[in-house]
């Protein structure tokens, strides 16, 4: 990235990009951590969290398909905006709720909020980045992702010991009005951003080979009979889920597996996260690298995510793992193996799609791995209940862990059956 002539403002981007990742991450994963508290709190079984969890994602879902196409309207710079501040507030509100069903309508107004981030995040890269660099530069602010989740095991048991639950929310909730004053601040699009010269301009557009003479956005329908919008659909549809389940189950399976106390600082879960980071910037890196070596850009992308899809292979061993670090070492190859998946996956919607469409096609692919995340909530809560009656709850994630295995290759089949070769739309 040092060798473009783009100086100081794409770092910027890129930090942005980053920390709004990273605060979007704490946000939601805040319950997951406290769901052994609030499971005494409020009474919830196992089905109760998994419907808490589908509130968020169904909202979740719906959100990526409206923020997509609002982000596409209004642009970056203000559809962000309306996605954190929103998010933000809804963050807080779970701490003030008083119900089971008030913590389902919260999550859901969280979801509905964090919705804007990827979409938003997406087109942010697209506009500032060629082809060839938005791969590494879409690595790096997803690993915002993990750095969340990283900080999110350390925060939250910190604030929940000194304060209560309800303060871990408000705190937390309430980072994303700081970051909001520094991208009001710094941020603009680079045809209108006073510091962006005409070579550096050159150089964002320089493997572009759309035509910008027209400007009219592409429609839903017209997205939605293209081959090229299946292939990410299919993509998130199948792997979003099993990020999900990291985010959400993880801390409580270590509880329930291996004694992990959540009321102190989460270790393994920090391991777990910090390989994610790896994984996210280096999954970015070697397509980019593949790239550079004369690569065409869909088979950099397509060896590259098939190499990730192998790595995620070895979590179906988890059932075998007496010892909790072995546990730790396979989760977090899985882990980190998704997120270099998702850095490419995302560039993959860029790819084949001109700048005018990337947040309505990033928006209707999200929804589409958000109702997987939806539905697989439902697969797991009956998994994790069923075995729990039965006495014997690692049973049931020993079950799971063995899908998780499957679902990457399985998703790059069939990316690969819809277009072997990635052809990029054309109007």
């Amino acid at each position: 990235m040092s060798k473009s002539p783009i100086g100081n403002q794409r770092w910027i981007v890129v930090a942005l990009l980053f920390f709004a990742t990273t605060i979007n991450y704490i946000d939601r994963q805040v319950i997951g951590l406290l769901k052994p508290t609030l499971e005494v709190e409020f009474g919830w079984s196992e089905k109760d969290y998994a419907n808490i969890v589908m509130a968020f994602t169904a909202a979740y879902a719906l959100g990526l398909l409206v923020f997509g196409r609002i982000i596409d309207k209004i642009g970056t710079k203000m559809g962000f905006s309306i996605s954190i501040v929103f998010w933000s507030i809804a963050a807080c509100l779970h701490g003030v709720v008083k119900t089971t069903f008030g913590f389902g309508v919260a999550r859901a107004a969280l979801g509905l909020g964090e919705s804007g981030n990827f979409p938003a995040a997406i087109k942010t890269v697209a506009e500032w980045f060629p082809k060839k660099e938005r791969a590494l530069a879409t690595g790096i602010f997803n690993s915002g992702a993990n750095i969340g989740a990283v900080f999110a095991p350390i925060l939250v048991p910190t604030i929940l010991a000194l304060y209560g639950w309800q303060e871990a929310f408000i705190i937390t909730g309430a980072i994303g009005f700081v970051w909001l004053i520094f991208w009001l601040y710094y941020y603009e699009i680079p045809t209108r951003h006073k510091k962006v010269t005409e070579a550096e301009l050159a150089h964002i557009h320089s493997d572009n080979e759309e035509d910008t003479s027209n400007e009219k956005p592409i429609t839903w329908g017209t997205l939605f009979r293209v081959r090229q919008t299946y292939v990410f659909i299919a993509g998130k549809l199948l792997t979003d889920p099993i990020w999900w389940f990291f985010l959400f189950w993880l801390p409580s399976y270590f509880s329930t597996s291996f004694n992990l106390d959540l009321k102190k600082p989460g270790w393994p879960l920090v391991i777990i996260y910090m390989a994610t980071s790896i994984g996210s910037i280096g999954g970015g890196y070697l397509s980019s690298y593949f790239i550079q070596k004369g690569w065409p850009v869909y088979k950099a992308r397509k060896t590259a995510m098939f190499i990730f899809a192998l790595c995620v292979l070895p979590i179906m061993s988890a059932k075998y793992a007496t010892n909790m670090w072995v546990a730790v070492a396979l989760i977090s190859l899985a882990a980190a193996a998704h997120q270099a998946w998702s850095a490419n996956i995302f560039t993959v919607a860029s790819d084949m799609f001109p700048k005018k469409a990337i947040s309505s096609v990033v928006g209707i692919g999200g929804m589409a791995g958000s109702v997987g995340g939806v539905l697989f909530p439902i697969f797991v809560g009956y998994i994790l209940e069923t075995y729990r009656q039965l006495g014997d709850s690692t049973a049931g994630y020993n079950i799971i862990f063995f899908v998780c295995g499957l679902m990457y290759m399985l998703a790059w089949a069939v990316m690969h059956f819809i277009s072997p070769k990635m052809t990029p739309y054309k109007e």
